[in-house]
């Protein structure tokens, strides 16, 4: 903590030794259980145009706002992301997908900035903090039946399951 402190403040953390080759261990191990079930990797930008946070249901510009924005004297509309499904939203936004192509199912391991970890409380740990790793899955599906989003969702909350099973964690 002391090192720390006087580097980035609050709600930070270093990883070291086994503890940043645990995360990298279970960024790996998510991605070689998601990949051969057809899941496209992908990288996003960590910085994101208003817009794109918008088009997911998020306000920027509110006060306070749940996204770190950059200094809009030197970058006009740019916010950190706090979830790679902004990022992965604003690759498929304003575009056509084929019909045939669906369901896309999309993994991401990205850097996380969070906003709102300033709950007034101080939780011990890391349980709020500013920036964090994660992988996430995302889908495209279509409407022709309006049950499509619905199944893909229980198979993604179905892979979670077994992620969490197979690294003897308990889930809720």
């Amino acid at each position: 903590r002391r090192r720390l402190s006087h580097v980035s403040g609050h709600r930070s953390y270093y990883l070291c030794g086994a503890g940043a080759l645990l995360q990298h261990a279970l960024v790996r191990f998510a991605l070689a259980k998601l990949l051969p079930r057809g899941f496209l990797p992908m990288t996003v930008p960590d910085l994101l145009r208003g817009a794109v946070f918008e088009g997911c249901g998020m306000q920027p510009s509110t006060t306070p706002s749940p996204v770190y924005a950059i200094d809009p004297a030197r970058f006009e509309d740019l916010c950190l992301a706090g979830t790679s499904e902004v990022g992965i939203a604003g690759y498929f936004m304003d575009h056509a997908v084929r019909l045939e192509d669906m369901p896309i199912r999309v993994v991401c391991s990205s850097t996380c900035y969070r906003a709102e970890t300033d709950t007034g409380r101080e939780p011990w740990g890391l349980y709020r903090v500013h920036q964090f790793a994660k992988v996430e899955m995302f889908g495209v599906t279509a409407a022709e039946s309006g049950a499509e989003s619905e199944a893909l969702l229980a198979e993604f909350l179905a892979l979670q399951k077994e992620i969490f099973s197979e690294l003897g964690l308990h889930y809720r």
